[in-house]
C-alpha cells in the first residue's frame, strides 16, 4: 500500500481515504468496528491525527470515550459519532469500539446532496443521541447500505456505484435531520448565504480574518451577511471567522511543536505578538500557558 499521508506544515498527519480497502475501488466502506482497524498502517488510532474523509461510527455497545477538537465525548450504545473532514481526533485506548463504521470520500456524493445532508456543517456536534424511532429508521438504513456495499455480484460496478450513492443518501438524510434537530438549528440548513459564508470561511480563514472580504467575495453586502450568520448561529460573522481562527491555533499548539511564531503565522498573524494579543482576548490564556496546560 503507497504511503499517501500528508506531513501538513502544522504538523498533524492527515491520512487520505483507503480507496483501496473500499469493495470495490467505491468512494465508501461500511462494516463492523473491531480491534485492529486502522486508516493506515502507520496510524495507530490512539494517536491525535487528521483524516481527509467523513467517519460515522453507530455504536453497538458503550459507554466509549473519543477526542473530537479538544472536547471528550462519551458515546453509549445506539449514540452515533459523525467526525468530518479536517478534525482532529484520537481513538481511546481503553473504550472497547463495537458497532458499524461508515466512511466515505469527498466527492463521492454530488454537490446538491452535500448540500441537503449537511457534510460540512462543522458548527454541529459530532456526537448525537437519536431517540429509539430514529435510531431503528438509522439501523435500517445502515443495513440497507450494508448489503448493498457487500453485494458484487449483481450489478455492473457504475449501476452498483449508483445504487450505494442512492442508499448513503438516504442514511445520511436521517442523519442530517437528527443532527440539526440537536443542535436546534433546522432553519440553518436552508440558510444559503450562511452555507456559502461558512464554506469560505473553511477555505480561507487562515489568510482572511475580514469581514467585508468575505461579504464581496460572495457578492452580498455586509448587513445582509451580519443578518444571515446572526440567524444561523446568534454571532457576528467576525465571532464565526475568530473562533474558527481559534480552533486551529488551538490544534496546533496542543499537537504539534510548532514555535508559537509559526502557529501564528499559519493562522494568519505575520506578527507573533499581535497572535498572542489575539488568542489572549479569546481564551484568557496565552499560546505558552494553553500549551503548556496540555502536556
Amino acid at each position: 500500500m503507497a504511503d499517501r499521508t500528508i506531513q501538513g506544515g502544522d504538523g498533524i498527519r492527515t491520512f487520505p481515504f483507503p480507496v483501496e480497502l473500499s469493495v470495490g475501488g467505491v468512494g465508501m466502506q461500511v462494516g463492523p468496528m473491531g480491534t485492529g482497524r486502522t486508516w493506515h498502517a502507520d496510524a495507530p488510532l490512539e494517536r491525535v491525527h487528521r483524516i481527509d474523509f467523513h467517519v460515522v461510527l453507530l455504536f453497538g455497545e458503550g459507554p466509549v470515550r473519543h477526542m473530537v477538537d479538544f472536547t471528550e465525548y462519551e458515546a453509549a450504545a445506539g449514540d452515533l459519532l459523525w467526525i468530518r473532514p479536517g478534525q482532529v481526533h484520537r481513538f481511546s485506548r481503553t473504550s472497547e469500539y463495537r458497532g458499524t463504521v461508515l466512511t466515505m470520500q469527498p466527492g463521492f456524493l454530488p454537490r446538491a446532496t452535500v448540500e441537503a445532508t449537511g457534510l460540512y456543517r462543522y458548527d454541529l456536534p459530532p456526537l448525537l443521541r437519536p431517540d429509539a424511532a430514529q435510531l431503528t429508521g438509522l439501523r435500517n438504513a445502515l443495513g440497507q447500505l450494508r448489503r448493498e456495499y457487500e453485494d458484487t455480484a449483481t450489478l455492473p460496478l457504475s449501476l452498483h456505484t449508483a445504487v450505494l450513492q442512492h442508499s448513503l443518501t438516504a442514511f445520511l438524510l436521517r442523519l442530517a435531520h437528527l443532527a440539526a434537530s440537536s443542535a436546534e438549528s433546522v432553519r440553518q440548513q436552508s440558510d444559503s448565504t450562511f452555507t456559502l459564508f461558512r464554506e469560505a470561511v473553511e477555505k480561507d480563514f487562515a489568510t482572511n480574518h475580514s469581514v467585508s472580504a468575505y461579504a464581496d467575495a460572495l457578492g452580498y453586502s455586509r448587513r445582509t451577511l451580519v443578518r444571515a450568520v446572526r440567524a444561523a448561529t446568534g454571532d457576528t460573522p467576525k465571532a464565526f471567522i475568530d473562533k474558527r481562527v481559534v480552533l486551529e491555533a488551538k490544534r496546533l499548539l496542543a499537537h504539534t511543536d510548532l514555535p508559537i511564531g509559526r502557529v501564528g503565522a499559519a493562522v494568519g498573524f505575520p506578527d507573533a505578538a499581535n497572535f498572542s494579543k489575539f488568542f489572549h482576548q479569546h481564551t484568557d490564556l496565552t499560546p505558552a500557558a494553553f500549551r503548556a496546560e496540555l502536556r
